[in-house]
This record gives structure tokens, sequence and C-alpha cells, in this order.
């Protein structure tokens, strides 16, 4: 019998914890928007409207191909030396393969951003760390990386 009792209650620990952490609708509606608020704001050449799906704090990291950055400012800063201008900007698009739960105010993406520019084009990978604070979903960490 505590057998018995030790392996239900070990199940319903296990799949509330999984129910827990399941993204909802709501939430996966929420994480869209905010991509396609940076999407918008990245093709309309506003780069501090595309910061605005960022927290602003000195914890944020932005990982790219020279390694981490900490803070909003310093983020936005690289993002004005390597965009200065619309062109260099091109038009943004991306392809989302899995937005998944962390936690209950956590969320992981994992996607792909093909910038097309008459410079030349540019593709890579992402992933986002999003957390909800003070009610609005945030990205904390961006990690992107440009193929070949």
């Amino acid at each position: 019998m505590r057998v018995l009792f030790t392996v239900v209650f070990t199940a319903i620990l296990f799949f509330s914890t999984m129910a827990e952490n399941k993204i909802s609708k709501k939430e996966k509606a929420e994480i869209n928007n905010l991509l396609d608020k940076q999407l918008a704001a990245w093709n309309a050449g506003n780069l501090e409207k595309f910061m605005e799906t960022y927290r602003k704090s000195d914890k944020l990291v932005f990982v790219g191909s020279r390694g981490p950055t900490y803070g909003w400012q310093a983020t936005l800063d690289n993002y004005k030396k390597g965009y200065p201008d619309k062109n260099a900007m091109g038009e943004l698009k991306f392809t989302i393969f899995d937005i998944s739960k962390i936690d209950k105010k956590t969320v992981f993406v994992i996607g792909k951003f093909e910038l097309v520019r008459e410079m030349g084009d540019l593709s890579g990978y992402f992933t986002l760390a999003i957390q909800k604070i003070k009610n609005e979903w945030l990205i904390v960490s961006d990690h992107s990386s440009s193929e070949g």
C-alpha cells in the first residue's frame, strides 16, 4: 500500500509540474505578438522601437559572433553600429521552430532569421529567453548567429 501511494503521489507531482510548464494558447499568442512587434519595428527601420521588446536592464544579455554584450544600452549601441540605416537593416523575416515554457514566467524560443538587403542577404538562427516582468513579456537573453 505504501509503495502504491508513493507511485501515485510521484505521478501526480510529475504531471502537475508538466502541466504547469505547458505553454497556453494565450501565452503563445502573446509571444508571437512580441515577435511581430520586433519585425514591424525592424522593417520600419526603427531600432529604438525594436529594442522595446527587450528588458531595459543591465541584466539583458545578447550573444552574437563577437561574444556576449551585457545591458540594454550596449545592445542598442551595437545594433546602431551594425545597422546604421534602413538599407543596412533590410527586410527581416522569422521562422519560429519552437516556443516552450521553462517555468511559470519564462519562455524559450528557437527560430531562424532571414535578412534581405541590397548589400547582401544574411541569415542565421536564434534562441531567446523571454520572461514575464510586471505583466509584460520581454526578451532577457538573445543568442543570434549567422550562417556561413
